[in-house]
C-alpha cells in the first residue's frame, strides 16, 4: 500500500480548522472527499499540524495511503480538481517510504504572521493580515522577540484549553521584520502551544505601540501567568507557512518542506 506525503496552501477563512470538527467543513474533510471522488477510496489523511479556524496555510504537509499506485503528478492534479471550488490546492505529491508520519518525523513548523500597519483599512487583505492603524515601532518588537527565543515554560502564551502535555517549548526563532506598510513574524519550532503564536504575536503589538517595554515580555514569561500575555491576534494574520522534515541522507542541508 503506497504512502503518499501531500504539500497544500489553503486559504483557512472558509474552514472550520485543518481537523474534523463535526460542525462545519474542515481541510482534512474536503481532501478525504477529494480523494474518494479521485479513486473512490475512503482514507483517513494525517496533517503535520493543526490549524485553528480562520488561519491559512502556505505550506502544509500529510500523509495518506492508498489501495493502488498513482504516478504523484496524477494524483496531485486529480485532488486539486476534485478539490473545487474550495479554496485549498495541493502544491506537490510525493510517494514516500510507508513509514513516513508527517506529523511525528517534522523537525520544526514555520508559521508566519502577517501585520498591516496603515491607517486605512484593509480591503483586499481583509482576513489575511491583522491590520493595527497605530505606528508600530519594529525595533522594539524584534528586541522583545529575542527574549521568548530558547527553551521556556510558555504557560503565559498558552490557550486555556489547550491539551499538550507541557507547557514547555524550544522556540529556535521568532523574527520581527518590515517591508514597507507591512511587518512579518515568523516563528520557528518543532511544536507550539494551542494559540501560542498568536498570543506572541499580541503581546509583541503592545511593545510595537508602546504599551510594554521590551523587558515586560520577558518578565510575563518568567511568570508563567496567561494573565500576563496580551491579547490573542486574529486568526486570519496567520498562516502555516512551512513544515520541514530532515533532508535525504546524504543530501546535505538543511530539511525540506
Amino acid at each position: 500500500m503506497p504512502r503518499y506525503r501531500l504539500t497544500l496552501e489553503y486559504d483557512g477563512t472558509g474552514f472550520v480548522g485543518w481537523q474534523h470538527q463535526g460542525d462545519g467543513r474542515s481541510v482534512q474533510e474536503a481532501l478525504e472527499r477529494a480523494v474518494e471522488g479521485f479513486c473512490g477510496e475512503r482514507v483517513r489523511v494525517h496533517g503535520a499540524g493543526r490549524t485553528d479556524s480562520g488561519v491559512h496555510a502556505l505550506g502544509q504537509c500529510c500523509h495518506l495511503d492508498l489501495a493502488a499506485p498513482a504516478a504523484p503528478e496524477v494524483l496531485r492534479n486529480a485532488l486539486n480538481a476534485h478539490l473545487r471550488p474550495a479554496r485549498a490546492a495541493v502544491l506537490e505529491a510525493a510517494e514516500v517510504s510507508p513509514a513516513f508520519d508527517a506529523r511525528r518525523d517534522a523537525v520544526a513548523r514555520v508559521y508566519l504572521y502577517r501585520i498591516a500597519n496603515r491607517s486605512a483599512p484593509l480591503a483586499l487583505a481583509r482576513d489575511r493580515a491583522w491590520h493595527l492603524p497605530r505606528p508600530l515601532d519594529v525595533a522594539a518588537m524584534a528586541e522583545a522577540a529575542r527574549l521568548l527565543e530558547g527553551t521556556h515554560d510558555f504557560t503565559t502564551f498558552r490557550a486555556a484549553r489547550c491539551q499538550a502535555d507541557s507547557p514547555v517549548r524550544t522556540l529556535m526563532s521568532l523574527a520581527v521584520t518590515r517591508r514597507g506598510e507591512d511587518i512579518a513574524i515568523r516563528a520557528w519550532a518543532r511544536s507550539f502551544l494551542h494559540h501560542q503564536v498568536r498570543a506572541m504575536v499580541g503581546t509583541l503589538a503592545e511593545v510595537g505601540e508602546g504599551r510594554r517595554a521590551p523587558a515586560d515580555v520577558g518578565a510575563a514569561l518568567a511568570a508563567r501567568d496567561r494573565s500576563r500575555s496580551g491579547p490573542t491576534a486574529p486568526a486570519g494574520g496567520l498562516y502555516l507557512e512551512a513544515v520541514m522534515y530532515p533532508a535525504p541522507e546524504g543530501a546535505g542541508g538543511r530539511a525540506t518542506s
